[in-house]
């Protein structure tokens, strides 16, 4: 059974490009274009104590997905420091909770990207309740396909996981 969606446009496979050896800075890094996240470029936290800040996303469809980031300029897990890299795990723990506590959840999913910025921080995703097609890896590809609800709506949502936290 085939189903066109209005809203997604045909997947066409490609052969990939040209390996870019050395790979080009990235954001924050030397050479590259200035860290977003250092230069106050992003969306307002929406929480934060002394090592984390919380925000919400711009142009998402799920409601409740919320990005952490570290305030102290490290790349990777890696790259934290001890007490730091501990502190993660307790904070995503409080992050998660947060996230189920809107309801309607049936799963958190966690992914850190790190191609665009030289920056630690990590995503946090709802799996909504019943959607198991989203499971997995195919989360992040639902929510790239979903319509996106309006910036206003995925503020209030990381407001009240920050309310939660």
């Amino acid at each position: 059974m085939s189903m066109t969606l209005p809203y997604l446009e045909p997947l066409v496979p490609r052969d990939p490009g040209e390996r870019r050896i050395p790979e080009p800075p990235r954001r924050g890094e030397e050479g590259g274009p200035p860290c977003r996240i250092c230069s106050g470029e992003t969306t307002s936290a929406v929480w934060s104590d002394e090592n984390w800040t919380l925000h919400p996303p711009i142009g998402g469809s799920l409601p409740g997905a919320v990005w952490l980031a570290s305030r102290a300029h490290v790349d990777s897990f890696c790259d934290l420091p001890d007490e730091l890299a501990a502190d993660f795990g307790r904070v995503a723990a409080r992050v998660e909770r947060a996230i189920l506590a809107l309801g309607g959840v049936g799963r958190v999913h966690v992914y850190r990207w790190g191609d665009g910025g030289a920056h630690f921080h990590v995503w946090f995703i709802p799996r909504p309740l019943g959607m198991l097609e989203a499971s997995g890896m195919m989360l992040p590809l639902w929510e790239d396909a979903l319509p996106n609800v309006a910036d206003e709506e995925l503020a209030a949502a990381a407001k009240r996981v920050a309310a939660a936290m």
